[in-house]
């Protein structure tokens, strides 16, 4: 059973003031832990990794090797083959003069995963747990779906790219659809690694992840790219002569690279170490070495990426169809026939990115990509499927056996995946993920949103909520990060759909819809911010938002627990309430 460390504090509605609770309330509160104490065991948590004591406060590499691990397996969703296309395709149109927004798409990624680790690790509580803790009924559920959602699209990212990688492994001898079908298949062998020990499957990730850096790096090195417009590409924040496929490409890039599940996925993961929350000086180490971690990981993840891009860069940025043709005719490479004669520039997926490797040059760069690719696939369907659970067990409270969760889930991302490829083109396939970029691009807020929210809250983090100026940063951040997205969406819904009345009509509804949820979300995130008057709000209704962050809240670091209550007896006390940038 997972412990949480936890108070019960009862204030008034009025803030500012406070009450002592009554024996009703009590009797409650308590019946209310004992049910979030006595749940089933969680995912991927039935053990705990622990910390090993530090005779000073100074920096351990032993501790920081302790704490390894989550990050590390939030950055497969950094690498997943959804990023990969959005990399060759950024190379392929731009050359390297989006290098710099790849950077800057992780650094911004870094600095919204840290708010989601520290949720996770000051709390006790995940995302998804806070979210169901916090929000009224009906918002919570739509919520819930929103973010389902994101999950089924990232899950059909993974499994296209897992199937275009066995069908380029197998020279074509495995269908896509076999391809497909396969992926139900090594997910459940998959995931019965976790069985063996959390720092085992942790290691098996790691090794994923060193096998993508090998393979995308040796392309990197056969193709030998230019390497002072790799560093100009990077650290010049400017796109000369760019043209208007190279903003939308910039555009995907921020799309693709910051998923809203893995915002969940990261404040689950923090919970498999064993930090004593009843002492602040642990929990602020605890955020300090998680933070260090994930910049590590995010690193490696962006510098894979980077080799990914300058592949496509070098190889494909301005090339023609006809002139890759008779790169394969004059290597006697048998896919010559997939480029035409056409004087059209070569539209690149990673499926023609891989033969245009092999043409190029030969076999063994073909293979190796495709191993790459398989990696990034697998990889990232097991993190996209521990997500799911977190997402359910948090919104739902619904514990389900993992190869439920894993069978409906599954199911819903392969039944179009493979229609799809039983009956289309595989660049039918592969063309499947600027759809999904998009979907990924509109639940963002649901993720965002929220996390902004909670960790800006004085009840539920306390001295370590955010303070003035990382409110302000993240909150820029947030709404340059939502107009991003919300331009690639409205781009890509101009070109795509058909332009009749009855669209036009069906959209503009949708839409309303979609951001009056997001205003209603605003308004959970302008209270935590502390905007004393908020727009189309009066003072008892705002007052009522402040309850939802005041009133029976269970608070981490003053109040002791009813004595009637059978919980851990390690509660914090005595911290001073003060914000931490």
């Amino acid at each position: 059973m997972t412990t949480v460390q936890a108070s019960v504090q009862v204030s008034s509605a009025t803030p500012g003031s406070s009450t002592s609770s009554s024996p009703n309330e009590e009797t409650n509160l308590t019946v209310g832990l004992h049910r979030h104490l006595s749940r089933k065991p969680e995912t991927y948590f039935d053990e705990k990794v622990p910390i090993p004591d530090a005779e000073s406060t100074k920096f351990s590499f032993r501790k920081l090797w302790a704490f390894t691990g989550p990050g590390f397996l939030m950055s497969i969703a950094y690498l997943d083959p959804g990023n990969i296309e959005s990399d060759l395709r950024s190379g392929s149109v731009a050359q390297f003069k989006l290098l710099w927004v790849l950077l800057s798409a992780h650094i911004v990624g870094l600095v919204l995963q840290r708010l989601s680790a520290r949720l996770g690790t000051v709390t006790g509580m995940h995302l998804a747990e806070v979210c169901n803790r916090e929000y009224p009924k009906l918002p919570r559920i739509i919520l819930w779906i929103m973010v389902e959602i994101a999950i089924i699209g990232s899950d059909m990212q993974e499994v296209i790219g897992t199937a275009i990688a066995l069908f380029l492994l197998s020279s074509g001898k495995i269908p896509l659809y076999g391809g497909v079908i396969i992926t139900i298949l090594d997910t459940f062998t998959f995931l019965l690694l976790d069985k063996y020990g959390l720092r085992k499957l942790e290691a098996f990730f790691g090794f994923l992840i060193i096998t993508m850096a090998i393979t995308f790096g040796y392309e990197y090195v056969i193709s030998a790219p230019d390497q002072k417009a790799v560093l100009a590409g990077l650290f010049i924040p400017y796109c000369k002569d760019c043209n208007y496929n190279a903003l939308l490409q910039a555009v995907g890039i921020v799309g693709a690279v910051i998923m809203p599940h893995n915002l969940y996925l990261h404040s689950a993961l923090v919970k498999s170490r064993d930090v004593d929350r009843s002492k602040h000086e642990e929990v602020k180490q605890a955020n300090m070495y998680f933070f260090i971690e994930a910049t590590i990981a995010l690193f490696c993840s962006f510098l894979i990426n980077l080799f990914v891009v300058s592949v496509f860069a070098q190889g494909l940025y301005a090339k023609t169809n006809i002139e890759i043709r008779n790169v394969c005719l004059a290597n006697d490479d048998q896919n010559y026939h997939l480029f035409d004669n056409s004087t059209e520039p070569v539209s690149a997926d990673i499926y023609i990115g891989g033969v245009f490797l092999g043409c190029q040059f030969g076999a063994a760069a073909l293979y190796i990509w495709g191993i790459g690719i398989l990696a990034a696939g697998q990889s990232s369907t097991m993190t996209g499927t521990y997500a799911g659970q977190f997402v359910m067990e948090g919104f739902l409270d619904l514990h389900w056996a993992r190869w439920k969760r894993v069978l409906l889930t599954r199911s819903i991302a392969i039944l179009p995946t493979v229609f799809v490829a039983v009956y289309r083109e595989i660049t039918d396939l592969t063309g499947m993920n600027d759809i999904l970029n998009v979907l990924q691009s509109m639940q963002l807020p649901f993720a965002l949103i929220p996390v902004l929210t909670f960790t800006s809250s004085a009840a539920l983090m306390k001295d370590f909520k955010n303070g003035v100026s990382l409110k302000a940063f993240t909150v820029i951040l947030a709404l340059v990060v939502l107009g991003i997205n919300a331009f690639f969406v409205f781009v890509y819904v101009k070109d795509v759909l058909p332009h009749s009345w009855l669209t036009y009509v069906l959209v503009t509804i949708a839409a309303l819809l979609y951001l009056v949820f997001i205003g209603y979300l605003a308004l959970f995130l302008l209270v935590s911010l502390g905007v004393t008057r908020v727009p189309f709000m009066s003072t008892r209704e705002r007052y009522n938002l402040e309850d939802t962050f005041g009133v029976a809240e269970i608070d981490f670091y003053n109040t002791p627990a009813p004595s009637s209550a059978n919980l851990p007896v390690d509660y914090p006390t005595g911290v001073a309430d003060k914000s931490e940038d």
